[in-house]
């Protein structure tokens, strides 16, 4: 079924159907006659961007309020096409939009801790315990106490180079 436009004879390439008190009203317009109507912008958006857009727009970024590195240039978009970043200066720029990335690659941690040999029974407790003591000493050191830090600066030798 071919349509033409209802103001023209070029063939109608948009169908609205409308309900208006009760009755049923059809109309059928070109390109041209959409646009002047307001129906469709009058532009014609390549496919890449119009794909792009839609990316943009499911990620959580606009097109509209892009990220960019005032250092290098750089745009999140552009980081999201290839997965680089552009300098050091672009983490803190786009912070906003590479914080649940990398949550999300990292499993939820948002810095790291550093690993913990597997060699041995219970090195996560030695690590955890390990952690604890130098939080201890900071806080010694802190609170002027350097006795007790220097006894824990030395527990904590000890207890690493039995570990080793």
């Amino acid at each position: 079924m071919k349509c033409k436009c209802d103001k023209c004879d070029q063939p109608a390439t948009h169908h609205m159907v409308e309900i208006s008190g009760g009755k049923k009203v059809e109309r059928h317009l070109c390109d041209a006659h959409a646009a002047e109507e307001g129906l469709v912008k009058a532009v014609n958006t390549p496919i890449n961007q119009l794909l792009t857009n839609l990316v943009k727009l499911h990620s959580g970024v606009s097109p509209q309020e892009d990220m960019v590195c005032e250092h290098c240039g750089m745009t999140f978009s552009q980081f999201r096409e290839q997965r680089l970043l552009g300098c050091p200066n672009c983490y803190r720029a786009m912070e906003a939009g590479l914080g649940p990335l990398l949550e999300q690659a990292h499993g939820g941690a948002t810095h790291h801790v550093g690993k913990v040999p597997r060699r041995g029974g219970g090195a996560e407790e030695r690590q955890n315990l390990i952690l604890r003591m130098r939080k201890r000493l900071e806080e010694a050191v802190g609170e002027e106490d350097y006795e007790l830090a220097a006894r824990l600066r030395d527990e904590i030798r000890r207890f690493e180079e039995h570990v080793s």
